[in-house]
């Protein structure tokens, strides 16, 4: 029987995962988004879900039963240890899940890491997603295609804005030659008008 085997071990001792996913979540709240490796994602996603979920939870107690906020405050602090993160959970991202029902994170896998080869992957909180905000899904189109087209819009932006940046560093280095001849001439007048002693 498979009992009591969920999960994944990560090749460290319990207290060494435990810890190693306090920090991630940490991350992950503070940031919004995180690069890690699939394993350490999905089982950061096992572990973040129920902590966002009590926040929240907390987040609508809040005014109508203030023992269970306490509660649920003093819950989270056994999984998150940072203050700063306990803050920002508390006030930036429970307010914005309210109306979601689980399924507060993303795993998107991105490749492979050169150095060892592991398989890597961003996980971002679903309401703070920076992907899908620009460019809304038009029909016909995989959600795949869409990301492609929000990076290539990205991307063409930064040329554009680039070609700006360029063109004002040429039109400041052409004055300031035209500059330099302006003043280089004004010395030639003034030494041909002034007399040798």
């Amino acid at each position: 029987m498979e009992h009591r085997k969920k999960g994944r071990k990560l090749k460290r001792t319990a207290s060494h995962k435990r810890a190693l996913l306090s920090n991630l979540s940490n991350s992950l709240i503070k940031h919004k988004r995180i690069k890690t490796t699939v394993a350490k994602a999905k089982e950061l996603r096992m572990y973040i879900e129920p902590v966002v979920n009590k926040a929240k939870l907390a987040f609508l107690a809040k005014d109508k039963n203030p023992d269970r906020y306490v509660h649920l405050v003093r819950e989270v602090r056994k999984f998150l240890k940072e203050r700063a993160a306990i803050q920002e959970l508390f006030t930036v991202v429970a307010p914005k899940v309210t109306d979601r029902n689980g399924g507060y994170t993303r795993v998107l896998k991105t490749g492979f890491r050169p150095g060892d080869g592991a398989e890597e992957a961003i996980i971002e909180l679903v309401d703070f997603s920076i992907v899908g905000e620009a460019v809304k899904p038009k029909s016909g189109k995989k959600g795949g295609e869409v990301k492609a087209e929000d990076a290539n819009s990205a991307q063409s932006k930064n040329k554009t804005e680039k070609a700006k940046t360029a063109k004002k560093e040429t039109a400041k280095k052409e004055t300031a030659k035209k500059e330099t001849a302006k003043k280089e001439t004004a010395k030639k007048e003034t030494a041909k008008k002034e007399p040798y002693h």
